[in-house]
């Protein structure tokens, strides 16, 4: 009803909105999503790193999460990544709300295409990231990863936000 009768008697530009054409619900709950997402995430994932840059090789990514803690919509991950031969930890946050991915490489980090300082960023959890080197003289990269599912274990189904 209210709808109609905003339709039929427009609001001058200077005067504010009734009360009730100004609420909204919001259904979603990011602080139980991230609850969720901590306690189903997979622990296990592979895949590849792919340096930008004439002639790089991808090279073979495997991440071990030790630990997932929901702190309000965010989610605290630690763990270990190998990359290549090298394993490092890791820490980082994954919004529930917005499945953005902050995942820092913690200790010296060796070779040429990854760096100190650096991190991946993603947008779409740790399916899919890129490097944000410190310096600009290095280009970067892309992360790519999937879930390992033990046998007999379903994989989790996970909802489009």
């Amino acid at each position: 009803m209210i709808p109609l009768l905003l339709a039929a008697s427009p609001i001058p530009v200077d005067s504010p909105a009734p009360a009730a054409a100004s609420v909204q619900v919001q259904s979603f709950d990011p602080v139980a999503r991230a609850a969720v997402l901590a306690q189903q995430m997979p622990r296990h994932w592979a895949g590849s790193y792919q340096p930008f840059g004439a002639g790089a090789a991808p090279v073979a990514v495997q991440l071990r999460l030790a630990s997932a803690t929901a702190f309000g919509q965010m989610v605290d991950v630690r763990g270990n990544m190998t990359i290549g031969s090298v394993t490092l930890p890791v820490q980082g946050n994954i919004n529930g709300n917005s499945d953005q991915l902050d995942l820092l490489l913690l200790g010296d980090v060796p070779g040429s295409f990854l760096e100190d300082g650096g991190r991946f960023l993603g947008l779409q959890g740790f399916s899919l990231s890129g490097w944000r080197a410190s310096r600009l003289t290095n280009p970067g990269g892309v992360l790519v990863l999937e879930p390992v599912v033990s046998k007999g274990r379903p994989v989790p189904i996970r909802g489009l936000w």
